[in-house]
């Protein structure tokens, strides 16, 4: 087995609250870490380090976890540069918001779809993202979401079934009839291919009779809940995330003080998407409140053609810090352990001894350069599974 040491790094995050200052980062100063194989084998101080077979110098900069983006909307076609630019221009636009999307989707080649996924796959590498999550939604039919999670598990374990994102426009005078085809002959096709059953409750979407429904259904065939949640105002979606046992209620930004402590007691973490707040203008969650309270946060980009088209963490860091009420150190962990508890997942989002050997190496000498120069590209080393890719 080959061994790498990656030394002289100035501050490691850990995510070990066991290890350094003994914060829920586990901030280590002066450390560097050793990879064996895909694997972290050995984290602490530069001058403890033992021997490797090769050795990589991180000149006095910083190392992170590598982020988990635990939400996001990958398999398109198209974009809706027209709708953003008309909302932002303060103009009415009428062309359809996902409806447009689901009409280029259907329209685009398998190759084409997945050239596109790998294009936003390789951008978010880029910027330190080594675990993805992503959603079909976008087909509303059993080809078209059958075809979008089978070409998605081609690049992630973590792929979601969305079917239940709108009623399809197939289906406008049948909601139920739709439900019947999402919970029915579309999931049959669709499980196969999928680890996790999302569903868009809100109104405009899926009630909560609605949503249970398609979750229950996907958690019989193995599928584990997600709920977009709480997103355009206040509504069943988080109380039924928890009381399904979902793995995440996300968006989260219309909250009552019963939905807050729902999630401070139960094991669904409040996955935050910041890009779609910047990108629709619309209020901001309250991180602060949920933390306070004791839930668990992550933070994710919700990549998406209409409401949120960012593959970038570390833009994500930078709007939680400046207008949600998190600390720099609270973001970052969102960003990586916080995904990483979205998704069930220990072997992620931390950097310890067992866990992948996926991290960032950041031109800055401490991780609050995330925030401190927001749009800055500082991600300038990208080890996944203990190979270095960027």
């Amino acid at each position: 087995m080959l061994t790498t040491l990656i030394t002289n790094i100035s501050a490691l995050v850990t995510n070990d609250p066991t290890a350094g200052d003994h914060s829920p980062l586990g901030l280590i100063e002066d450390a560097a870490l050793v990879i064996e194989d895909d694997r972290i084998a050995w984290t602490g101080r530069a001058a403890d380090a033992p021997a490797a077979d090769t050795v990589h110098d991180a000149a006095g900069h910083a190392v992170i976890p590598g982020f988990v983006d635990s939400h996001s909307h990958l398999l398109f076609g198209g974009d809706r540069t027209q709708e953003f630019n008309a909302r932002m221009s303060g103009r009415p636009y009428e062309a359809g918001g996902i409806r447009t999307t689901v009409a280029a989707t259907r329209a685009a080649a398998d190759d084409a779809l997945e050239a596109n996924l790998v294009r936003h796959l390789t951008e978010a590498l880029r910027q330190g993202t080594t675990t993805f999550e992503t959603k079909s939604g976008y087909g509303l039919t059993t080809h078209d979401e059958e075809r979008a999670l089978r070409i998605a598990a081609r690049h992630t374990d973590e792929v979601t079934y969305l079917g239940a994102h709108i009623v399809s426009p197939d289906f406008a005078d049948d909601p139920a009839g739709y439900v019947a085809l999402v919970t029915g002959e579309m999931l049959d096709a669709c499980a196969p291919h999928a680890r996790w059953i999302d569903v868009f409750c809100e109104r405009g979407a899926f009630d909560a009779d609605q949503a249970r429904a398609v979750l229950t259904a996907g958690a019989a065939r193995g599928l584990v809940p997600r709920v977009h949640a709480n997103q355009l105002g206040h509504g069943p979606g988080v109380q039924l995330a928890v009381e399904l046992d979902a793995a995440s209620a996300d968006h989260c930004t219309h909250l009552t003080d019963a939905d807050v402590a729902a999630l401070a007691s139960g094991n669904t973490v409040a996955t935050l998407l910041p890009g779609a707040e910047f990108s629709t203008r619309a209020p901001w969650p309250d991180a602060r409140r949920l933390l306070d309270a004791g839930a668990t946060v992550a933070l994710s980009t919700d990549c998406n053609p209409g409401s949120s088209y960012t593959s970038s963490m570390p833009f994500c860091i930078a709007l939680a810090v400046r207008d949600m009420g998190m600390t720099p150190d609270e973001a970052l962990w969102s960003a990586t352990a916080g995904g990483a508890a979205a998704l069930r997942r220990t072997d992620i989002g931390r950097l310890t001894p067992g866990a992948r050997a996926d991290l960032a190496l950041l031109d800055a000498p401490s991780h609050v350069h995330l925030a401190y120069r927001p749009g800055v590209p500082l991600v300038t080393g990208v080890w996944r599974r203990g190979f270095r890719e960027v």
